[in-house]
């Protein structure tokens, strides 16, 4: 239970009420004895002087001792709450009306006495006789007047009967009733301040279990915390919710990432043993043949075998070839030397390259370069490797009397190059996957041999430097491919 924020926030809480009601307490105990005091001095500052002046306590410059006892026995039988003392002008006491068990002090300290008569602010504390520890506020007076008096009339103004009624009134109906106010006033806060805490605190409760039940299903499935929550928001919770809930979807997301590329790792693992087993079946097998009955095949048949065996080789080289490309490709191990460079000279080029093949297959080539050609940011031997790609893909999938078109457009930022065919186009299904290493669901065009990675490799050099490719199928029914190049400057 107190491993819960809102938990500790209420200990901590209900602590922090029950030192504030305890200090609130003894302060407001003291500063109400203070007062007490203080308005007690005012109204009787002059008290001990009414009293000497009243009753004739000194008759010739000396003290009258009956009249001094009779002021004692009447003026306190008159307001128990006062106790009267006369002292010598050491302080020592000489008289007073009371057991004399009581009386617990045989001088008191003049200083307090000499600051009241001064008109030093209020209260003003001396000591109390009946005790070695209390001080208390007091009238005080000299005797007889004048500026050499013999002593002093002390009269204490909350004496120990005022204490006893004030002890005894400490249990009566109204301080228990304000006793009970301030407890119902603390409580009230206190339940108050836990319902605040448990407001502010709720949606971190949510967040938490949001987070407990992203951990318990793997990192596979995250309750959105922004769409859970419907309160008012824009505080640090509410920042932190978000960017859980970004790192979640971000986690999931590359968790997802994760299982597609095992899943093609698979899948081209698979492949490439498939791939790689024809041809170097095909291989051995004619070695196999050509060895064993060297004697039985004559020249032409031998010669025959061994081509068939070189030819497969040559297909099981590409292959290898083309799988390190691919495998450096994805490992960035290719850094591209980008350079400004001029694209329709390097597109003329490669036409040039394959015009001899084309015609072989009796395919044309055309090709469309505006007025201004543009200047492109790129790698030139990467890009030609592109162009290589696509235009040898093109002529894979073009029968005897089509036609393969290139064209460059600008088009924002970039230069866009099309090689578009004429071919049986590109199927739907087909269009999602194209791009895969080894995917080879179109038709397998005139000749076999490739193993479905040029595509791949294409696309991965096209996006080392800044572009993108795309296959669509062209409004006359061929397979068109599209790739971008920044412009320089760009």
């Amino acid at each position: 239970m107190l491993h819960t924020l809102y938990a500790r926030l209420s200990l901590a809480l209900i602590g922090l009420f029950l030192v504030t009601g305890l200090l609130y307490t003894l302060i407001t105990s003291a500063m109400t004895e203070s007062y007490l005091q203080e308005i007690t001095q005012h109204f009787n500052r002059d008290l001990a002087s009414r009293i000497v002046a009243d009753r004739q306590l000194v008759i010739d410059g000396e003290m009258d001792d009956k009249a001094l006892k009779k002021t004692f026995s009447v003026y306190m039988d008159i307001n128990p709450s006062i106790e009267i003392y006369l002292l010598d002008e050491e302080g020592k006491i000489l008289a007073f009306s009371a057991d004399p068990g009581k009386v617990k002090r045989k001088r008191v300290d003049l200083q307090p006495i000499q600051a009241f008569m001064d008109g030093e602010g209020f209260p003003l504390l001396g000591d109390d006789p009946r005790s070695h520890e209390r001080r208390k506020a007091f009238s005080v007076t000299p005797v007889p007047a004048g500026d050499m008096p013999a002593g002093y009339l002390y009269v204490v103004l909350r004496g120990e009967e005022y204490d006893n009624a004030e002890q005894a009134v400490q249990e009566s109906y109204a301080l228990r009733y304000s006793a009970s106010a301030v407890a119902v006033s603390l409580g009230f806060g206190l339940l108050t301040g836990l319902l605040l805490f448990h407001w502010l605190t709720r949606r971190v409760q949510r967040l938490s279990q949001v987070m407990s039940s992203f951990q318990q299903s793997n990192f596979t499935e995250h309750e959105q915390f922004a769409k859970a929550y419907t309160g008012p928001g824009g505080d640090e919770v509410d920042r932190l919710g978000e960017a859980f809930d970004e790192m979640a979807n971000r986690i999931i997301d590359q968790w997802g990432q994760l299982k597609e590329q095992d899943r093609l790792r698979r899948e081209l693992v698979a492949q490439v043993s498939h791939d790689l087993r024809t041809p170097l079946a095909a291989l051995h097998g004619y070695l196999e043949t050509v060895n064993m009955k060297a004697e039985d095949l004559d020249e032409t048949r031998r010669d025959e075998y061994l081509a068939i065996a070189l030819n497969q080789s040559e297909r099981l080289k590409r292959m290898v070839e083309d799988l390190f490309e691919l495998a450096s490709l994805d490992a960035r191990e290719t850094q591209p030397v980008c350079e400004p460079m001029p694209l329709a000279e390097l597109v003329q080029d490669v036409i040039q390259k394959f015009q001899l093949r084309a015609q072989q297959a009796g395919v044309t080539l055309a090709w469309q370069i505006p007025e201004s050609p543009p200047f492109v940011n790129a790698d030139y031997a990467l890009t030609e490797r592109v162009l290589d790609n696509l235009i040898g893909n093109a002529l894979d999938h073009v029968e005897q009397g089509g036609t393969i078109t290139l064209v460059i457009t600008r088009q924002d930022q970039a230069a866009v190059v099309s090689v578009t065919d004429s071919g049986t186009g590109i199927s739907e299904d087909d269009l999602h996957h194209i791009f895969e290493p080894f995917y080879k669901n179109r038709k397998a065009g005139k000749e076999g041999g490739h193993a479905g990675l040029g595509l791949a490799i294409a696309q991965r050099m096209v996006e080392l430097q800044g572009g993108e490719i795309s296959a669509a199928n062209g409004e006359g029914g061929g397979a068109c491919f599209s790739f971008t190049l920044p412009l320089t400057g760009s």
